[in-house]
């Protein structure tokens, strides 16, 4: 084989593997979210597949290239049919609970991907009879690792960004067929089984277009909605949750926990010609015909602004957007704003892991001003009883000091819950009033 053709196909394999692992991570957010109990255990998944597919290379004796032409093609199918968001929606919804899902995911798609994609270096090396051991796995190592980092790159920073998703997914699977068709013997059975592979994954992903818009960061979608005594409402959904509600009526009406809110900030605390800082851009209802004050939206995804405005609001936001992470965001600007409203969600339930800690509430009281107020949309049970409902709670209060706390959909098992905390609070010890020594009436002479 020639050297540059060997070279190109382990380029191949290191930057669909990576690719593939990018993607996958990407592919569970909307499921599972993107917390470290997700990723870490996809990561060493895919790590201990491709081990084990390292291992099983190394006992490859004959026909190198033909072993390679066979796992790229059935990597290609893998990926273009396996990693598609048709493919990935309808694991999670036809198989509970989530983490069977996740399992079949795992075990069904990525790791035989990593496993077969794996054995590339260790089959290839055998061929590069003219170099020494170490000269030749090095240079193989080298090109395989190039791969993975350009791969990894280039398909999150580039690909995902402007095209989508699924258009990382159809390059991944059509460079696994370009590999194979180089290895592949010239037979017709050779080159329909490519031909049909890579056809099938244009298939999948591209066409017919689908309603739902994928991008870097969340899966977006707006679609129609019964709800009684609204006029013809329509729902804007991330990462297949509901985000925001709008519909047609005059005035119109929005979700309840955005309702909620703006009565709190234009009624409760009277706010206008203030500033409110948004984190998290949902729909830009907050904002939608809300004249009275000046908004700013701060999002992670630039294009969650034209698709809210072309499908979901049909007009033009209200307010500043500015495309960056929330905490960096609070934790850098100069700017002090009379409101922070946090609505931070990667899925319906799941907040960003750096978006709830002591510190993201350090920096987002930072950007309050002396009087300003946060308001936090939470997703928790209704009860308050989880341990995450309670430490979440408690995280506040260590900042804040007592912040109140609204729970909007008391019956039921998850519900928004409003925190509002109060720059001009702090935290305080608290001491339990008991028969044997009551402070209550000192306590409460003290309070007035």
């Amino acid at each position: 084989m020639p050297r540059h053709l060997l070279y190109l196909i382990v380029f191949i394999e290191g930057f669909c593997s990576l690719g593939a692992e990018v993607i996958a991570l990407r592919r569970l957010v909307p499921h599972v979210g993107s917390s470290i109990v997700v990723t870490a255990p996809t990561i060493g998944f895919f790590l201990l597949a491709l081990a084990l597919g390292y291992a099983s290379g190394a006992k490859v004796s004959e026909r190198f290239t033909a072993v390679v032409a066979r796992n790229f093609l059935i990597s290609a199918l893998l990926a273009g049919i396996g990693l598609a968001r048709l493919t990935v929606d309808g694991l999670f919804a036809h198989l509970q609970p989530v983490g069977v899902a996740y399992v079949m995911f795992i075990g069904g798609v990525l790791c035989p991907l990593a496993w077969l994609l794996g054995q590339t270096v260790p089959v290839l090396t055998n061929l590069m009879k003219h170099m020494r051991a170490g000269e030749a796995s090095g240079y193989a190592l080298y090109w395989s690792t190039l791969g993975s980092f350009l791969g990894s790159v280039s398909l999150s920073l580039g690909v995902m960004q402007w095209l989508g998703v699924s258009a990382a997914v159809v390059i991944c699977a059509l460079l696994l067929v370009l590999g194979s068709l180089r290895l592949a013997a010239r037979g017709w059975r050779s080159w329909g089984a490519l031909g049909l592979t890579g056809a099938a994954a244009l298939a999948i992903n591209l066409f017919p277009p689908s309603e739902v818009k994928d991008t870097a960061y969340a899966d977006y979608a707006v679609a129609p909605v019964a709800l009684a005594g609204h006029v013809d409402p329509r729902a804007f959904f991330v990462n297949n949750s509901l985000a925001s509600l709008i519909d047609d009526s005059e005035p119109p009406r929005y979700a309840r926990y955005v309702q909620h809110l703006r009565h709190v900030l234009l009624n409760e605390l009277a706010f206008k010609n203030r500033e409110i800082l948004v984190l998290g851009a949902g729909g830009f209802t907050l904002s939608h015909r809300e004249p009275a004050n000046r908004y700013t939206f701060v999002d992670i995804d630039p294009q969650i602004r034209e698709i809210a405005e072309t499908r979901f609001l049909k007009a033009p936001i209200r307010g500043e957007f500015v495309v960056d992470d929330a905490r960096r965001y609070v934790r850098t600007t100069a700017r002090r704003y009379d409101g922070v409203v946090v609505d931070v969600f990667s899925s319906h339930t799941s907040i960003p892991g750096h978006l709830v800690t002591r510190e993201f509430w350090l920096d987002a009281r930072r950007a309050l001003a002396p009087d300003g107020v946060l308001l936090a949309n939470l997703i928790l049970d209704g009860r308050l009883e989880t341990p995450y409902a309670r430490n979440l709670l408690a995280t506040l209060d260590s900042v804040f000091g007592r912040c109140a706390v609204e729970v909007l959909h008391k019956a039921k098992p998850l519900s928004n819950v409003i925190v509002s905390c109060y720059a001009g609070s702090q935290p305080r010890p608290q001491t339990p009033y008991t028969d044997e020594k009551n402070g209550a009436d000192v306590d409460l002479a003290r309070s007035r």
